[in-house]
């Protein structure tokens, strides 16, 4: 063995406490990785499990779990920024494009949903997917908390009136999501948002108290006033906000337009939300990084697309 890593090895385990032999020992009788036990494969795809024949509802399954784990590395490009202890604008852009190519990846990867599955097949197997519902993935609520400020994803209708200074417990009430699981006129909550606020709820409110000082719009805005006009920085925030507020959002809008627009009429989503306004940017203009937009770019915000 080379001499210098023999060295380094040992400077490796004594800083721990451990006797380098025994860990050479333990290498010896270990197996040699290869690429399906490293990867998981046989786990990974015995993960597909149906509630129905279809075949095109595996389709359906495996997307969403690939998107799921876009879901996760995005989590954790952004936690990256968060616990930087010395962020410059070079890292803090090459992180926030990092990001944006794994929502380009989500957006384009609509079409697989949008033009890869039979009408009829999911009209039929949706309905056994009820009462479950899109809005209700953790993972992306989670990129929602740690991208910007709690004020931003507070629903369009309460956004100008609600106390910014208000607990976790009465913001969470007001979020745009919630609309997603509730009567709009009544506010009454649906068994969908139940269920998700029973498993969630107080993970999300422990996970916003972090955020709510370390989220991409904090951390750009606890930047010097010379790294906060760094136009490649400025550029890609803006690329980011749009690629998910709009771009991705209206590629997931057109792609449920698709399948639940029946006869001319808008068909209810798995559950029950009027998902028309929740999800269409026009209604909610959901916006991350509000500064770096012009009044003007705001008002529009989703109508031009």
């Amino acid at each position: 063995m080379n001499s210098n890593i023999s060295k380094k090895l040992k400077e490796k385990y004594e800083t721990i406490d451990q006797d380098v032999d025994v860990h050479l020992e333990g290498l010896l009788h270990s197996k040699p990785i290869n690429y399906w036990d490293y990867i998981h494969t046989d786990a990974l795809l015995n993960l597909q499990i149906q509630r129905t024949n279809f075949p095109d509802e595996k389709v359906f399954i495996m997307y969403h779990q690939i998107s799921e784990l876009l879901f996760k590395m995005i989590l954790s490009e952004i936690e990256q920024v968060a616990r930087a202890e010395i962020l410059e604008p070079e890292l803090f852009t090459d992180k926030i494009m990092r990001i944006s190519r794994y929502f380009d990846v989500l957006t384009s990867s609509f079409s697989i949903m949008k033009d890869g599955m039979d009408i009829e097949q999911y009209n039929k197997f949706r309905t056994t997917l009820t009462p479950a519902s899109g809005f209700q993935s953790a993972q992306y609520r989670k990129i929602e908390f740690s991208s910007t400020e709690l004020i931003n994803l507070i629903d369009k209708r309460f956004r100008d009136t609600i106390d910014r200074n208000s607990s976790y417990e009465h913001a969470f009430e007001h979020l745009y999501w919630q609309a997603a699981g509730k009567d709009f006129e009544t506010g009454k909550k649906t068994y969908t948002l139940t269920a998700f606020e029973q498993r969630y709820k107080e993970e999300f409110i422990r996970f916003t108290k972090f955020y709510q000082n370390n989220n991409l719009w904090s951390k750009f805005k606890g930047l010097s006033k010379e790294a906060q006009r760094n136009r490649a920085l400025i550029k890609a925030m803006r690329h980011y906000d749009f690629t998910v507020n709009i771009k991705w959002v209206m590629a997931h809008y057109n792609t449920a337009n698709h399948y639940l627009n029946i006869g001319g009429e808008t068909a209810e989503a798995t559950g029950g939300s009027e998902w028309v306004k929740y999800m269409h940017p026009k209604y909610q203009k959901r916006i991350f990084f509000p500064d770096l937009w012009t009044e003007k770019e705001k008002e529009a915000w989703g109508t031009n697309i």
